[in-house]
């Protein structure tokens, strides 16, 4: 439906005339008359509180499809860092109703998670920001100090709190129930890893390696990142580089072989091994993994220069490659850019 007739439907709902639905808005009734007509369409400015008069959303005014509802949701949470209170609402009403609805149940679940997590993230910046303070203000005292833990996912010391059992325990159950899907066995192999459960990761990657799409190279990586589980570093070193040498121009291999070089501190060989993955990377556009790496390899070292360049390339990436331009992704690269040069 034309928005000049959306509109018009929406006056007569609301009983409301031309000249009572201007004066709301602070216009002349003959603009009104104007867009119900289709001879001229609403300043963008009046939508907000068009859609506030007649106690609907924006999309409403424009009827749109569920679908394109979905992809404005997504699109908006992309390129917002922080979505206003009442769009919030909005949006959780709107993917609520959906959930009912089989045919859109997988989309709006996704969606719906992303919304909250969306929300989670803004708000971690927050806590990030006045938890950094206290504990600055107080450094001797605990205060804040778990609350920046959580938000930036520090390292706890304490086992009970560390160890991820709960992911083991869910992504156990789901490769049972789904045994011939790969991807949940690579969930459940990194928590497993991640806690030295090396017997157990054994296990689920003979499971996983026996489908037929799983994929050699990572088979054999993480075959390699068990051994270290197992703190048997000369072997986990000899699968590597027998990995490498098997597939010596293979972006996957030699991203793998710099995140395995990057995980032991090795750094100068992982930035090399990153620069080649990259190089060799056929797809258009790339992703910037080998670059964020070859970032944190660099600030980690403090050369804050150099990681500023990177990020510089990570910008570049993103802009021409992916042709991004407000996104959140290529604003958050320009901040750790400038952060990286006020440091350097």
């Amino acid at each position: 439906m034309e928005l000049g007739k959306k509109i018009r439907q929406l006056r007569f709902k609301a009983g409301l005339t031309q000249e009572q639905l201007a004066e709301k808005l602070g216009i002349g009734a003959q603009a009104v008359s104007k867009w119900e007509n289709a001879v001229a369409m609403p300043d963008i400015t009046l939508l907000p509180l068009l859609a506030e008069i007649f106690g609907v959303s924006i999309d409403d005014l424009f009827d749109l499809t569920v679908e394109q509802r979905f992809n404005r949701i997504e699109n908006r949470m992309d390129v917002e860092e922080e979505l206003p209170q009442d769009v919030f609402w909005e949006y959780e009403e709107f993917l609520k109703t959906q959930l009912a609805r089989d045919a859109n149940r997988k989309r709006a679940t996704e969606l719906i998670a992303y919304l909250y997590w969306h929300r989670m993230y803004a708000c971690a910046q927050k806590v990030r920001r006045y938890a950094k303070e206290a504990v600055r203000l107080s450094p001797g005292e605990k205060g804040c100090q778990w609350m920046l833990n959580m938000a930036e996912g520090h390292a706890v010391w304490d086992w009970n709190i560390a160890n991820h059992n709960a992911a083991i325990a869910f992504y156990g159950e789901l490769v049972k129930e789904h045994p011939d899907m790969t991807l949940p066995y690579l969930y459940l192999l990194d928590n497993l890893i991640a806690d030295h459960r090396a017997d157990e990761a054994e296990q689920a990657l003979n499971s996983l390696c026996a489908l037929s799409d799983a994929n050699p190279v990572t088979c054999e990586v993480y075959r390699a990142h068990i051994a270290l589980a197992r703190f048997d570093e000369k072997k986990a070193d000899q699968i590597m580089e027998k990995l490498l040498s098997d597939h010596p121009a293979e972006s996957g291999c030699l991203f793998e072989m710099a995140q395995y070089c990057a995980k032991k501190c090795d750094y100068q060989k992982a930035i090399g091994y990153y620069e080649q993955s990259f190089e060799q990377e056929k797809r258009r556009p790339r992703f910037q993994d080998e670059l964020q790496g070859i970032a944190d390899i660099f600030e980690i070292m403090g050369e804050s220069k150099k990681a500023a360049e990177t990020y510089g390339r990570i910008v570049n990436l993103l802009e021409n490659e992916w042709g991004m331009t407000e996104e959140t992704e290529l604003k958050n690269a320009r901040k750790k850019q400038a952060a990286m040069l006020a440091k350097a």
